[in-house]
């Protein structure tokens, strides 16, 4: 009777550690691509966040995610123009011009992509996504500063189901 107890437990460990959700950090790199993969409609140009880190200076960066988002942390530079508030005459207030290279960035790249899209309607003709947006960014050791230019770890996780896929940096959710 004891070893039919002990089978029993041992069975339901198993199916618990086998069946249990993934919690932050706990992805492969092919795991993360399907995801962005899945967000993106390929509306805008996708860029790597390499080739954002080599050439930061071309680009105009804009953060579409929401202010409580922009102000945990963001990419050094990056102006905030918002999502569900976003206004084309922030652009027009920081005088940037529809000639101007610029790139979209959000959690993982689903606001951004949406960002991007109002931006080529409105004639801005060279417009591109941060692939994996901000989350790429920090999973591959790139700096972010706070709301007052100092660097930090931290990024907001967007919610529960979101935030797990960030590997490097302290997820921040509320």
């Amino acid at each position: 009777m004891k070893i039919k107890y002990l089978y029993f437990i041992l069975a339901i460990i198993f199916l618990q550690c086998t069946t249990a959700p993934k919690v932050a950090g706990q992805f492969t790199e092919a795991e993360f691509k399907t995801m962005a993969d899945k967000m993106a409609k390929g509306s805008v140009i996708d860029i790597t966040v390499e080739e954002l880190k080599n050439h930061s200076s071309d680009y105009v960066i804009l953060d579409t995610r929401e202010k409580a988002e922009y102000d945990i942390s963001h990419i050094e530079g990056a102006i905030w123009v918002g999502y569900d508030d976003f206004d084309l005459k922030r652009l027009e207030n920081e005088n940037i011009s529809k000639d101007a290279k610029v790139l979209t960035y959000c959690s993982v790249g689903y606001r951004s992509e949406r960002i991007g899209e109002k931006l080529q309607k409105a004639g801005y003709d060279r417009v591109y996504n941060l692939y994996g947006s901000i989350f790429s960014w920090i999973n591959a050791g790139y700096p972010l500063v706070d709301g007052y230019s100092r660097p930090t770890s931290q990024v907001h996780g967007y919610n529960q189901r979101w935030g797990k896929w960030v590997k490097d940096g302290n997820v921040v959710i509320y």
